[in-house]
């Protein structure tokens, strides 16, 4: 077996910002947070270099806390997705957004064109590493080899999305700050080999 990393650009930023009401009356809650997500997405499709999507959307039952399985209140979640390769862009959206909607998380990741690169190269370096100790280990016993067979697979990783919550505001929000940074991807490759003479 034999495995090769190699670095990917995180050139992509998303985030995931939510709005989130309760009340006695499912229609005014729906209301409520249909209007907040109907404004955001209006702000946000302005935005030529952000792509903006409906996220998850969801209702559910308060009860009351006395153990008769009252309802008392009703609450609604919904939910908008943002992506961009602009850092500056998104970071000045999301700031924007958080007057009336709260951040469930923002990340940045390599985009998928970016991450495909990244595993092509780092395959080809698996590939040789491999190659290379497989005749080192034929050498060593004085023959020639060849691949009987071979598996090639990639760690499918991913960088941590740090999650960061906070409560609606009406002030106005400073942007959050975005750096790239770079992500690691590692290829492994394992196989069987056979020795001849």
């Amino acid at each position: 077996s034999a495995e090769a990393s190699q670095s990917a650009a995180n050139d992509l930023a998303t985030a995931v910002l939510y709005a989130e009401r309760n009340g006695p009356n499912p229609a005014a809650v729906a209301r409520e947070v249909n209007r907040d997500i109907a404004a955001a997405l209006d702000i946000a499709r302005a935005r030529a270099d952000i792509k903006v999507q409906s996220g998850n959307t969801s209702t559910w039952p308060v009860y009351a806390q006395d153990g008769k399985g009252r309802i008392t209140a009703w609450r609604m979640r919904s939910e908008i997705q943002l992506e961009s390769r602009n850092p500056a862009a998104m970071s000045e959206l999301v700031g924007e957004l958080q007057a009336s909607l709260a951040l469930a998380h923002i990340a940045m990741h390599p985009a998928p064109e970016t991450r495909r690169k990244a595993v092509d190269e780092a395959t080809v370096g698996a590939l040789r590493a491999f190659e290379q100790r497989a005749t080192l280990i034929a050498g060593a016993l004085g023959k020639k080899h060849r691949i009987a067979h071979l598996a090639v697979g990639d760690s499918g990783f991913q960088p941590p999305m740090p999650r960061m919550r906070a409560a609606a505001m009406a002030a106005e929000v400073a942007s959050a700050p975005l750096e790239g940074g770079e992500s690691q991807v590692s290829v492994h490759v394992s196989g069987r080999i056979e020795l001849v003479d």
